[in-house]
């Protein structure tokens, strides 16, 4: 019951990064590298959220 949980709080805290990272990213205010930086993101990751981000505009 505890991994189930720890798995749901780790999923949870991934979305949120990702939320953050696409926020930061459509205000294009930072650099690729930095938004990984700051939401301890790969930076594949990022470029992967960037590239969707970008096929919604």
């Amino acid at each position: 019951m505890c991994k189930i949980m720890e798995d749901m709080r780790n999923e949870a805290e991934l979305n949120k990064a990702k939320r953050m990272a696409i926020r930061m990213i459509k205000a294009g205010k930072m650099s690729l590298e930095d938004i990984a930086d700051y939401t301890e993101l790969s930076l594949d990751i990022i470029k992967e959220l960037a590239s969707q981000s970008m096929q919604l505009v």
